[in-house]
């Protein structure tokens, strides 16, 4: 099967974990997913970035990301909160969210569904385990899934 898209779309990680962060890129490119990952540390950061407010006011350092991926468990502002923000916002609502955290429980999972996300994913527990599961989301996000262009 061949791409769809030749060109890499716009990933937007929020999570405090730079261990998590840097593993995540590392996954991404031995899973060769076509990609701009940006990342940021916890949830005002994220609005920041999205409404180009502060350090984002540039659209070149803050380009509109084709796909969210959300941790829940952050300082300042959390990932349930930062949700509830992007669903309610009618320039971000349709942003496509993939809570990506180490939480099991249903009651986050239940929780993340309601507020609008659109996939809810435990983190694997080893890097084989997260190059795999990039590669799942590269397929899915890029080769199946038809985005809108910015």
């Amino acid at each position: 099967m061949s791409l769809k898209h030749s060109t890499p779309i716009n990933i937007l990680m929020a999570d405090d974990d730079e261990d998590d962060r840097l593993l995540t890129l590392d996954a991404l490119k031995e899973s060769r997913v076509l990609n701009n990952l940006f990342c940021v540390e916890d949830g005002v950061e994220l609005l920041e970035f999205l409404r180009r407010e502060g350090k984002y006011s540039d659209p070149k350092d803050s380009p509109r990301p084709s796909l969210i991926l959300l941790d829940l468990n952050m300082p300042r502002k959390d990932g349930r909160e930062a949700l509830q923000e992007i669903k309610a916002d009618p320039s971000l609502r349709g942003i496509p969210v993939v809570i990506l955290t180490t939480s099991k429980e249903e009651e986050d999972m239940l929780k993340g569904y309601d507020l609008g996300c659109a996939s809810y994913i435990t983190k694997p527990v080893n890097f084989e385990g997260l190059v795999d599961l990039m590669r799942a989301l590269g397929r899915y996000w890029i080769e199946f899934v038809e985005l809108p262009h910015d």
